[in-house]
């Protein structure tokens, strides 16, 4: 089992139990905020299940779709997605559970084994509820199982269909500018480089509750708009991507002793800092950011254990890398799909137009329209 995570990390959002300023009726009209401490109500009344989306006994969770604020239960109501999930153990707490009393039922005795059914007190049991209201069609089709096929994409593909496609379907990215404009989520924020073309903010993704490393997952939203994915990426986004790798990894290796002669201690200021080269000799300089510092701190996670990558095709367009526990399998972290930040950064390198030329296999489900669209092509 991993290390537990330090008592400083806080859920936020649904991953954070740290009280924040109620954000104010403009923020609650256009539909965002920050996370509160106190209690709270879903969004809508009268949850209807209208139908199991999707399910996993292994990963304790399950996917709901419901019709929201009927009258009567005419049928006339809101559709919505709720997705419910249990909670990892936190390796803490996980004492309380046996401790004194605790309500058990006996399912069978043999020998020296046995097995109950145990109800946790309240603290305890909390179940992750993530929320999509109102949801549209799209929403619907995104949560539900499906087959999937691989297709293979030129780069003549891309700008002939892909791009055309995507752009007459692709799902509203407001959410995404609520974060980089801290109109949302700035308090779950664990660092920022500002600059507004080679910037970007590291936010906790949240399929992580931040209580425990074995699932680490974390995302980094870059500033510039305009990138949509993978295949816009040339030569002039190589900044933009070595500050994420460095600034993302090296708190990582921040413990690490510096080992150039040059380079026998961190910077005296946060100026120096910021204008710090990069040191092949000493692997980085090794010399980290004040706020970078705060992820070494609060997570203490080298970088030989991150898994750093991109999506493609990604699940909204707007450029962003993840970065995993390399232990955790994440949703989409296959070969299909997942691209090694430090692999693409060489590409481009390389090529400048790796991306524009390459051939791109990924996958897609059996009733996506693109799958159909790039099938047919293909045949012509």
């Amino acid at each position: 089992m991993a290390d537990a995570a330090p008592q400083g990390s806080k859920r936020k959002r649904d991953l954070d139990a740290e009280e924040a300023e109620a954000p104010s009726t403009k923020e609650k009209e256009a539909g965002f905020g920050n996370g509160t401490a106190a209690p709270v109500r879903l969004p809508f009344s009268s949850f209807r299940v209208k139908k199991v989306l999707r399910e996993s006994a292994r990963d304790k969770i399950i996917f709901l779709h419901g019709k929201v604020n009927e009258a009567d239960g005419d049928g006339d109501g809101e559709d919505a997605v709720v997705i419910l999930e249990k909670t990892p153990f936190q390796v803490e707490q996980v004492a309380q559970l046996l401790n004194g009393s605790p309500e058990l039922q006996l399912q069978f005795s043999n020998d020296i084994y046995s097995t109950y059914h145990l109800f946790p007190p309240r603290q305890l049991s909390d179940v992750k509820t993530t929320v999509v209201y109102p949801a549209t069609e799209k929403h619907l089709q995104k949560y539900l199982r499906q087959d999937l096929r691989l297709v293979r994409e030129t780069g003549g593909d891309y700008k002939n269909i892909t791009l055309p496609h995507l752009e007459s379907q692709s799902l509203s990215i407001q959410w995404v500018y609520n974060i980089l404009d801290k109109k949302a989520e700035a308090d779950r924020i664990v660092f920022e480089n500002p600059d507004p073309s080679d910037g970007f903010v590291l936010i906790p993704d949240l399929k992580w509750n931040q209580q425990q490393l074995d699932d680490l997952y974390l995302i980094a939203i870059c500033h510039r708009r305009g990138i949509k994915s993978l295949r816009d990426l040339t030569p002039e986004h190589l900044p933009l991507l070595r500050n994420i790798l460095r600034e993302g990894q090296v708190p990582a290796f921040a413990s690490l002793p510096f080992s150039c002669s040059s380079h026998l201690g961190p910077p005296a200021n946060t100026q120096d800092y910021l204008s710090t080269t990069l040191c092949q000799t000493c692997f980085l300089g090794r010399w980290v950011h004040s706020s970078a510092e705060a992820i070494l701190q609060r997570y203490q996670v080298k970088g030989d254990r991150l898994r750093v990558y991109l999506h493609y095709l990604p699940s909204y367009y707007h450029l962003h890398v993840h970065f995993t526990a390399l232990g955790f399998e994440a949703p989409g972290s296959g070969v299909e799909r997942a691209h090694l930040l430090a692999d693409v950064i060489e590409n481009l390198e390389c090529d400048p137009e790796y991306y524009q030329q390459r051939t791109l296999t990924f996958a897609l489900r059996a009733d996506d329209p693109l799958l159909t669209l790039l099938q047919e092509a293909q045949k012509s």
